[in-house]
């Protein structure tokens, strides 16, 4: 199986309601995206896109208007923790996206695959699509999703 891979970087707040220690408290993380897609390279002659799977600029470009630019610098609020979605109601303007679940990384990973899976599924008629998805919180802490 052939596969391209396209990182992307972006900064978030969250915290962990009922977390035993640190992530209790309101915190961020430079968040690393990692998106692997799969499909039939495209042999089209006279195409940008001919030899490739999916051209990188692509990828991004779709990774940002889908999930990137709507989680970069916002803050991750799980639509049940009144106390802190209450607190960021009283900031005008403020950047906050509220989700269903708690904003682990396993979480985050979860419902980004969700979001790319659906912005990248057979954009070609290749046979595209998002294989892997790999969410960084720290350079040494992350999850990783895979299609399966």
């Amino acid at each position: 199986m052939l596969t391209i891979t396209r990182k992307l970087e972006f900064d978030a707040g969250h915290r962990i309601p009922d977390h035993k220690s640190q992530c209790r408290n309101l915190h961020g993380h430079r968040y690393t995206l990692e998106i692997t897609l799969t499909g039939e390279v495209i042999s089209v002659e006279g195409n940008s896109d001919n030899g490739m799977i999916m051209d990188f600029s692509d990828i991004k470009a779709l990774a940002k208007e889908h999930l990137v630019d709507v989680w970069d610098h916002a803050f991750l609020v799980y639509e049940k923790d009144a106390v802190v979605r209450d607190f960021l109601a009283t900031l005008p303007g403020h950047k906050t996206v509220t989700i269903d679940r708690i904003p682990t990384v396993e979480n985050l990973a979860r419902i980004a695959f969700d979001i790319l899976k659906a912005a990248y599924k057979d954009r070609f008629g290749t046979g595209l699509h998002l294989h892997k998805l790999v969410l960084h919180e720290t350079p040494n802490c992350w999850a990783e999703i895979t299609d399966a």
